[in-house]
């Protein structure tokens, strides 16, 4: 049975009130991150879903009794504030996740890519030229150089977010590596030199957009992820597969955030047959980044 609260001030209530919302609050992204995420009719509402079930929490314990509200907050705090020195969840990830759900429901958009691979999807299959030829010979996803580099900056960012979307964390937390510390440097004026990713990793991750394109296409893969790499007018870019519709809209919202500054504000991407790929170039701040051109001519895919 529930205590008998009359004796309260109607200030103690207010100050309930407010250490409630604020419980609430903190409550539901911590929640939220070992909720599955949820999708419908586009709509990604397990943020809402954890607030409602925060709200049933909060509501139970000023039921039981109204001061419990105290040491509850007061102890998520303490454990937030532990957590920011522990590189951990913390308030920041709070405030992040609650504008990943706006920007991601209200803000952001879908920006399908209209080129090639779309209209004509057999003209990208059988090229046999010496690009083609040349990058596809250097792709190597098996070396334990290659894997090594993979597994270790894999677990470099977004530890915090794996139980909620999972493998895509891993391979996000690879992207954002390799982009930051990824160098351009030209390949000579006569020929065209297909670096192997040993080779750039051991370099220092500096080469041109097919040395990039291999070995984001090759450490991917070492970690289990589905890639390819499109050539483009004087270009090449990587790709990385995420799904089905229901998949995408899922790494959509974890790019989102985990990719907040600056604010997402359209995914770009290649579908054909209900197989949604996004692009991985080093010229996006963001996986899903605008594409430079939509000349494709040729595309690698083991």
């Amino acid at each position: 049975m529930a205590i008998d609260e009359s004796k309260y001030t109607s200030a103690q209530k207010i100050g309930f009130n407010l250490l409630s919302l604020l419980t609430l609050l903190l409550l539901a992204p911590y929640i939220n991150r070992f909720t599955p995420p949820l999708v419908a009719n586009g709509w990604h509402i397990d943020l809402l879903a954890a607030v409602v079930v925060s709200f049933l929490i909060v509501y139970l314990l000023r039921w039981i009794f109204r001061p419990l509200i105290i040491p509850i907050v007061l102890l998520m705090t303490g454990v937030l504030l532990v957590n920011k020195f522990t590189d951990r969840y913390t308030f920041s990830n709070v405030l992040n996740d609650y504008k990943g759900m706006v920007q991601g429901n209200l803000r952001a958009k879908d920006s399908k890519q209209l080129d090639i691979l779309s209209l004509y999807p057999r003209r990208v299959e059988s090229y046999r030229d010496k690009t083609v030829r040349g990058m596809r010979e250097k792709i190597n996803s098996q070396d334990s150089v290659v894997r090594n580099f993979s597994v270790k900056h894999s677990l470099d960012y977004y530890d915090e977010y794996f139980y909620k979307y999972g493998k895509i964390t891993r391979f996000l937390s690879l992207f954002r590596y390799i982009n930051s510390h990824f160098k351009y440097v030209l390949d000579s004026r006569r020929d065209e030199y297909f670096a192997t990713p040993q080779e750039t990793i051991q370099n220092g991750l500096g080469g041109d957009c097919d040395d990039h394109s291999i070995l984001m296409m090759s450490c991917l893969q070492s970690i289990g992820a589905r890639c390819r790499i499109v050539l483009v007018k004087g270009h090449a870019y990587p790709e990385l597969y995420c799904g089905d519709k229901s998949d995408f809209e899922i790494a959509k919202q974890a790019i989102i955030t985990l990719f907040p500054k600056p604010a997402v504000k359209e995914i770009y991407y290649h579908e054909l047959k209900g197989e949604y790929w996004i692009n991985l170039d080093y010229t996006a701040r963001h996986p899903g980044g605008p594409y430079m051109n939509d000349k494709v001519y040729a595309l690698i895919e083991l």
